[in-house]
């Protein structure tokens, strides 16, 4: 009997191994183009989990994709410069950032109609964000310094939070805290929610120009990822400290942590998306770099497909114009 079971546990070890070792060596490919409709800039992605869609800023409007077929569904138009998208299942509504229009602009989840544009007391809309521990919608504002916190429900501007410098992406703990990098800074916020009120702010050195941001909650690791010394940040949540600096591509803007896989996803203008690896809480390693296309620097992760969308346009030689029909959605998958 123990020598059968010793064969038994062998057998296993080494079919563990060999899974692990396959798992380790999947990579990113790219799986589709997704043709969109409309010219015009474009900035953040956001996933809608309980739908299952996908928006997609675009100049003045928002497209939407269905992640079951991936195809355009439809689109919400009519804003002056959209930045970002906030899905709020419990209300039922989402929430375009309008730069342009200093407003956010309300939407109904299942039908794709405008409710309600709601003014803004600041300017500079840009990152967006739910936050379902307060049942707040934050609106983060590049110029005014600060974020407007909109009711969901009343659909009203009911406060201002002074932030102390530009800010960019944010993330919740969904606890009470939501983080937020200061671009202008080098350093991160954190934002109490039940005060709204910044409670702490860290310095990020190495990091210059931090744009994008997630959150490995189970290990409180917060990622950065930087544009001026292009690398991405690993930060203890709790204590501020930076634990280590990976170095990544140039124009960096967004980043996502898939917590089933271990990765953290950071896409670069360069034409570029950086894969690395979290082996513990305080140990990462860079395993792929994902060619993509140049500009295609915000993405959005699908944590039950492990699919990773970003969005890219071709632009006329050495100008920021972009080339009309050029518009499209990358999808790459695990393989």
């Amino acid at each position: 009997m123990t020598k059968l079971f010793s064969i038994f546990s062998a057998t296993l070890l080494v079919v563990s191994t060999s899974v692990a070792l396959r798992a380790q060596d999947k990579q990113y490919v790219l799986d589709k183009k997704i043709a969109l409709p409309g010219d015009g800039g474009y900035d953040y992605l956001s996933i809608d989990k309980v739908n299952n869609r996908l928006y997609i800023s675009h100049g003045t409007a928002v497209n939407v994709v269905d992640l079951a077929t991936e195809k355009v569904i439809g689109s919400i138009d009519g804003m002056q410069g959209v930045h970002g998208i906030a899905i709020d299942n419990k209300a039922n509504k989402g929430f375009i950032s309008d730069g342009r229009g200093n407003a956010a602009v309300a939407f109904n989840l299942k039908t794709l109609q405008k409710v309600a544009t709601i003014p803004l007391t600041n300017k500079g809309a840009d990152a967006i964000m739910y936050d379902a521990f307060s049942d707040k919608v934050y609106v983060f504002n590049g110029d005014a310094n600060n974020a407007s916190v909109v009711n969901p429900n009343t659909l009203k501007q009911i406060g201002t939070i002074a932030l102390g410098g530009a800010p960019e992406f944010a993330v919740s703990n969904e606890k009470g805290l939501i983080y937020n990098n200061l671009e202008d800074k080098n350093s991160l916020n954190v934002i109490d929610t039940k005060t709204q009120k910044v409670i702490k702010n860290y310095p990020l050195t190495p990091c210059g120009g931090p744009t994008g941001l997630a959150l490995d909650d189970k290990n409180q690791r917060l990622f950065t990822v930087c544009r001026e010394n292009k690398g991405m940040s690993v930060v203890d949540a709790t204590s501020g400290r930076v634990i280590t600096t990976i170095p990544i591509g140039a124009g960096v803007d967004a980043v996502a942590y898939d917590a089933e896989t271990k990765l953290v996803i950071v896409s670069n203008g360069d034409g570029t998306t950086t894969i690395i690896k979290q082996q513990s809480a305080n140990e990462y390693k860079t395993v792929q770099t994902l060619t993509t296309q140049v500009r295609a620097k915000t993405l959005a992760l699908d944590t039950k497909t492990h699919k990773i969308y970003l969005s890219a346009a071709e632009f006329e030689k050495g100008t920021r114009k972009v080339v009309p029909g050029t518009f499209t959605l990358l999808v790459y998958k695990l393989q």
